[in-house]
C-alpha cells in the first residue's frame, strides 16, 4: 500500500536547501500541505533570503501541490513560534515536524570562539526545542503527531573540528528519550535521523574528497524520513542512520558491568582490578529510559 499524507500538514525547517528541501519535495508529492521553512542563510548561519524557501514552494505548486514559505529563525523562540502559527494559518493544523535547520562553524575547540559554540547550539538543539515546543500542544490535543529530530554521526561517534556540531546534535537525542515517554499516550512518535548526503553542509566536513558524492544522495535519506513521518511507522524512541543506501538503528548500548554492595568501603584499587570487567562489551543491552535503568541493575546480585 502506498504511503500517502493527504490532508496532512508538515512542517520542514531548513527546507531550503539539500536534504530539507528533499524531504518537503517527497512530502509534498504524497499529498501534505508543506510549510518551507528557511531563512536562506549560508552554510555559517549568517545573511539571508526569502528565494531558496520560496524557490522550493514553487517547485511544490508548479507540480500541484500546497506549500506555504516561512523565513523565521528557529534559534529565536518568539520566530520559531511564528513557524508553527504560519501553519496553522495557512492549513489549520500541524501534523508532522521535522527539525532540519541547521549551520556548521567547525574549528578545534581550542581555537574556536564561544560565540560560535553557542550559536551553533542554539539553532540546532535550541531550536529543535523550540519549534517542538509550539508544536506539541496541537499534536497533543488532536492525538497525532510525527515530530523527527536530525542528528549526526559526528554527534553520537566524534568528528575533529564540530565540538559545538557534536554537541548539539548529542542533546536532540536527549530531547527525544524524554518527549518520547511524555508523548506516547497521545500517539505522537518521535525519531531521531542520523543522515549523511552530498549537501552543502556536509563539504566542509571534506568527507566528499574520499567518497563519491553520487552515491550519497539527499533522495536516499528522504525516502527513510517519508517512512519515519508516516502513519504506518509506529517506531518512537530510535535513532536511524541513513546514507547512499544504507539504513540502521543505532543503539546507546551499557556493559552488563559489576554490582558491588555499596555498604562495602569500594576503593579505586579495588575498581581498577576490576575495570576490565565493568568496560566489557560481552552482553551490552539498551534501556528505554532511566527508570528501567535504574530498576535492572538494583536488581542484579552483587559479586
Amino acid at each position: 500500500m502506498e504511503i500517502r499524507f493527504d490532508n496532512r500538514v508538515a512542517v520542514v525547517t531548513g527546507a531550503g536547501h539539500g536534504l530539507g528541501r528533499s524531504y518537503a519535495l517527497s512530502l509534498a508529492e504524497r499529498g501534505a500541505k508543506v510549510i518551507v521553512n528557511d531563512i536562506g542563510g549560508t552554510i555559517d548561519g549568517s545573511g539571508e533570503s526569502q528565494a531558496p524557501a520560496e524557490k522550493v514552494v514553487e517547485e511544490i505548486n508548479a507540480k500541484g501541490g500546497e506549500a506555504v514559505a516561512s523565513f523565521d529563525d528557529v534559534a529565536d523562540k518568539d520566530q520559531a513560534a511564528r513557524i508553527i502559527q504560519t501553519a496553522l494559518d495557512a492549513f489549520g493544523t500541524v501534523d508532522i515536524l521535522i527539525n532540519n535547520a541547521g549551520i556548521v562553524r567547525d574549528k578545534s575547540f581550542h581555537k574556536m570562539k564561544l560565540d560560535d559554540y553557542e550559536h551553533v547550539i542554539r539553532v540546532h538543539l535550541m531550536g529543535s526545542a523550540y519549534v517542538t515546543y509550539a508544536a506539541f500542544p496541537i499534536m497533543r490535543d488532536k492525538d497525532y503527531g510525527r515530530i523527527l529530530m536530525v542528528s549526526s554521526t559526528s554527534g553520537i561517534y566524534g568528528n575533529f573540528g564540530q565540538s559545538n556540531y557534536s554537541s548539539a546534535k548529542m542533546g536532540v537525542i536527549g530531547l527525544m528519550n524524554t518527549l518520547k515517554i511524555e508523548c506516547a499516550q497521545n500517539n505522537i512518535k518521535i525519531n531521531t535521523l542520523a543522515p549523511l548526503a552530498a549537501t552543502r553542509i556536509a563539504e566542509p566536513s571534506g568527507i566528499f574528497d574520499e567518497y563519491d558524492p553520487n552515491l550519497v544522495t539527499p533522495e536516499a535519506v528522504a525516502a527513510m524520513v517519508t517512512y519515519l513521518v508516516s502513519e504506518e511507522c509506529n517506531e518512537s524512541g530510535s535513532i536511524i542512520s541513513a546514507t547512499a543506501g544504507y539504513y540502521s538503528k543505532i543503539h546507546i548500548l551499557e556493559s552488563t558491568g559489576i554490582q558491588t554492595d555499596p555498604r562495602d568501603q569500594i576503593t579505586p584499587e579495588y575498581l581498577g582490578k576490576r575495570w576490565e570487567e565493568i568496560t566489557h562489551l560481552n552482553d551490552p543491552r539498551p534501556y528505554f529510559d532511566a527508570g528501567e535503568h535504574l530498576r535492572e541493575n538494583m536488581a542484579k546480585e552483587k559479586s
